[in-house]
């Protein structure tokens, strides 16, 4: 993204006037070009002056009365082509849309008429992450209180314009999914190689990289076996032999001795290191790892050689070792020259250096404001659905006080009946594009914005899954300009004033002082229940994927499930009930809230696979995810494997397509809809692993109890060869489950067939040629640590044996070659000697 020019467009200053209402005093540097008065009235809030402080915000460009041109103040070609991080410019031809955080404050001063002053100071940007203005705005309304000019907001103007984030790694979707489904600290510390100085690294001189340096480690840290047998092994071979022999098991110590070639390297780990404590994965040279003194370890570089291994933390805060460039030489050579340069910035623990950022997640900067230097911490995986720093922790909480739902039932919200949860509720009513009200009735503006924002956030999930939420999004509407935001459909709006309630301009109306959620009473007659929808037909008739007749009985009893519809009681093992039950839990056992978004994200994914299943039912194809197809083996022809969502069983599938078809329905005809299917589009042109259906085969191996062995094989084959490069080793560690990890794939390490624990430790092999890859293995649990350091082991020990067989092999040949040349040679020159002297005669 841009160093800096394009982060702040307009700065806004609205005052209260006794007589005069809301009025917007200043706009710069240039006027917007909307109507003065609803942008007062949006960011002077009812209320107002019940409160000191309230943050409210508000956006530009969703509508024709609210839009604004030029986008940027000041705009100019260069500005304007510069794209948020990570995201791609948008190719319609609507105007960006701009986030307002908007600080209002009451100055209670006697000597007014009023009692109080009540002012507003706003600033407009195109990036997601508003809450890293509010320190600027903060000091900026102070240093308008002590001296009103404009000059002060043409200082909080270029003091955010100078903000320099051009130092920001750069995310893309996936790694962006990784990084916020893990909790380490380190993640992707690799892409913070090239630091300013201000971030810690320290001043470089020109032309050199930054120095990175070890931090002293405690001689008190307790380490387990594993680590001490690699690590506190010295320089010296013969001590470095004899610690290591101390740790042997004598038979061990027979096979190796016995097994070496000739080219066998006394580094190389033996089965000393296969210990089950510790949490290393690691095969290879082990040079890299001698322990220096204290005074060397903090003045010596950590960067050294390719073929030398670093030290990599573990989430345990123990220190373990990676894989070094030399194991795995199958797939090293083609990717040496990036292995060399992560060898020698990336393999590093940032809890272990002096002066870097202690969480990977932000990237970390300092502005200068006046006298002030204000830090800043820009989150690095915020997509643009997400606005603000929300909390669905607290929307959950509050919409789950009642356990149901007041109003009538309808069939494109309650797809589990009456019982159906408020935020699942809630979640079909976003996505089935109903008009939605939250109700804050004196509360302050900025609690009611955050829930709507929250909500933009569950319906999309978290942003990383579907979007055109935030385009129909009023975090804070009023009464002034309640006409243009009404007459958008499908519209979120947060309110502070309870006349909207008598309105009955809403579909679903959620009262966050109470908790209650209420359906419209007239739903049924604003949305009809489409009655000709109807699976028996579609279900029945195509033979593509469900085969009906197999697993759930006769046909008589498909269409008396499907005439039943969502009229039987599927509150019992029911997919949305089950998943409310387990956010509620994590909740009330203090998971923190990016569990609470991940799961959400997984939620909607899953939303999205039963919709694209759905739609193939009904049109034979979809448009927007990969066909459903079972595992098939044909003899004669390599397997093919399936794809699209999967179910334990086709009666289940049949449920969940029967239970959800209404709001399935509805929702393909929202814009969210449209828009998924041209990033569907996009994205299978960007995916890197190409092929067969990711999601489906790890679904394959986490959920099916009793999976062939060739599907096992060809699943993990795919794998192995379809996941090399580091674009698709990010792709596959995006697709993993939260909190599962490489847990899944790490069980085929104990398979019964060699090859799938053959390609199983080639998959794992690539994964930790990157320091992503690392972290994720050794998140593995001891056993599967173990297994898949032992079976890497052997492997390595067995290429290095072909490897020494085919050089001797070689040397052989060439030896007898040249015997043989040198004996027809001799051969051939007695011979032209001997005619020679027979000619002479």
């Amino acid at each position: 993204m841009a160093g800096s020019g394009n982060h702040c467009s307009f700065v806004l200053l609205a005052e209260f006037h006794i007589l005069e209402g809301a009025q917007l005093k200043y706009q710069f540097p240039q006027p917007l070009g909307v109507d003065e008065g609803v942008l007062a009235m949006s960011m002077l809030p009812d209320g107002a002056d019940n409160q000191l402080d309230d943050w409210t915000i508000f956006f530009l460009n969703q509508t024709p009365f609210n839009t604004i041109s030029p986008v940027l103040a000041l705009d100019t070609p260069e500005t304007k082509s510069v794209a948020l991080p990570g995201e791609e410019h948008d190719t319609s031809d609507r105007p960006e849309l701009l986030c307002v955080l908007n600080l209002v404050r009451t100055k209670h001063d006697k000597t007014l008429d009023r009692g109080a002053q009540v002012l507003a100071l706003a600033i407009c940007t195109r990036h997601p992450f508003i809450q890293i203005f509010k320190p600027f705005l903060l000091l900026a309304l102070d240093d308008y209180l002590s001296d009103p000019s404009q000059d002060c907001l043409a200082r909080l103007f270029d003091a955010v314009n100078s903000m320099d984030l051009s130092g920001a790694p750069t995310l893309t979707r996936n790694e962006k999914l990784v990084m916020r489904s893990s909790e380490r600290k380190d993640i992707f510390a690799e892409k913070f190689a090239n630091f300013p100085p201000q971030q810690g690294y320290g001043a470089s001189t020109a032309g050199q990289k930054p120095v990175l340096q070890h931090k002293s480690t405690n001689s008190n840290d307790s380490y387990s076996s594993f680590e001490e047998g690699i690590l506190l092994r010295g320089k010296d071979e013969n001590k470095g032999r004899k610690k290591e022999s101390t740790r042997l098991d004598r038979t061990d110590t027979e096979n190796i001795s016995t097994s070496q070639p000739s080219s066998y390297n006394p580094n190389s780990p033996s089965n000393s290191s296969f210990s089950l404590g510790g949490s290393a994965v690691w095969v290879g040279d082990e040079s890299g790892l001698d322990l220096m003194p204290k005074e060397k370890a903090e003045t010596n570089s950590v960067s050294s050689a390719a073929a030398t291994s670093t030290l990599v933390g573990s989430s345990r805060n123990r220190r373990s070792t990676d894989a070094s460039a030399s194991s795995s030489s199958s797939h090293a050579a083609k990717d040496q020259p990036y292995r060399q340069q992560q060898s020698q910035q990336a393999y590093t623990d940032l809890h272990r250096r002096n002066g870097l950022v202690k969480d990977t997640h932000f990237y970390n900067t300092t502005v200068a404001y006046k006298d002030h230097q204000l830090p800043i911490k820009m989150p690095l995986s915020t997509f643009t659905e997400e606005v603000g720093d929300y909390s669905l922790i607290t929307l959950i909480k509050v919409f789950s006080q009642h356990a149901s739902v007041i109003g009538p039932v309808h069939p494109h919200l309650h797809t589990s009946g009456p019982q159906t949860h408020p935020i699942i509720v809630l979640f079909n009513a976003l996505v089935t594009g109903k008009r939605i009200i939250f109700l804050g009735h004196r509360r302050p503006a900025g609690e009611v914005s955050s829930f709507v924002l929250s909500a933009c956030a569950l319906g999309s999930g978290c942003g990383a899954v579907l979007r055109g939420f935030i385009e129909r999004a009023f975090p804070y509407a009023n009464l002034r300009n309640r006409d243009e935001w009404e007459s958008v459909p499908a519209f979120i709006a947060g309110v502070t004033n309870p006349i909207f309630e008598t309105s009955r301009q809403w579909d679903l109306f959620l009262d966050i002082s109470t908790g209650n959620v209420t359906v419209a009473k007239d739903i049924h007659t604003t949305y009809p229940p489409n009655v000709t929808i109807g699976l028996a037909g579609p279900l029945i008739t195509r033979s593509g994927t469900l085969k009906a007749e197999s697993s759930i009985g006769s046909e008589d009893d498909i269409a008396k499930l499907t005439k039943e519809g969502t009229k039987t009681d599927v509150s019992k093992d029911n997919a949305d009930k089950m998943f409310i039950d387990d956010i509620r839990a994590a909740i009330e056992d203090h998971f923190g809230e990016s569990l609470v978004r991940m799961r959400f994200t997984e939620y909607v994914t899953r939303f999205v696979r039963l919709a694209s299943r759905y739609e193939e039912e009904l049109k034979g194809e979809t448009s927007f995810g990969y066909p459903s197809a079972p595992f098939t083996e044909i003899p004669g022809r390599p397997p093919k494997l399936g794809s699209g969502i999967a179910f334990a069983d086709e009666a289940n599938c049949l449920k969940e397509l029967v239970s959800n078809a209404h709001r399935i329905e509805a929702w393909m005809k929202t814009n969210s809809y449209k828009y998924l299917v041209m990033d569907y589009a996009k994205y299978q042109g960007n995916t890197t692993i190409k092929g067969f259906d990711v999601l489906h085969q790890l679904f394959r191996l986490r959920y099916t109890k009793n999976m062939h062995d060739s599907e096992a094989l060809a699943i993990m084959r795919s794998l192995a060869e379809g996941v090399k490069g580091y674009d698709q080793v990010v792709e596959l560690l995006a697709s993993l489950p939260h909190g599962g990890g490489l847990l899944y794939l790490g069980f085929s390490l104990f398979h019964q067939k060699a090859a799938v624990r053959e390609h199983t430790v080639n998959l794992f092999n690539q994964l930790r040629a990157y320091p992503v890859g690392v972290l994720f293995l050794q998140a593995l649990n001891h056993f599967q640590r173990y297994a898949y350091v032992r079976q890497a082991h052997a492997k390595e020990l067995q290429q290095q044996q072909q490897q020494s067989q085919q050089q001797q092999h070689t040397t052989h040949y060439f030896e007898n070659a040249h015997i043989g040349t040198t004996a027809n040679v001799r051969s051939h020159s007695n011979s032209v000697v001997n005619n020679q002297l027979n000619g002479a005669y």
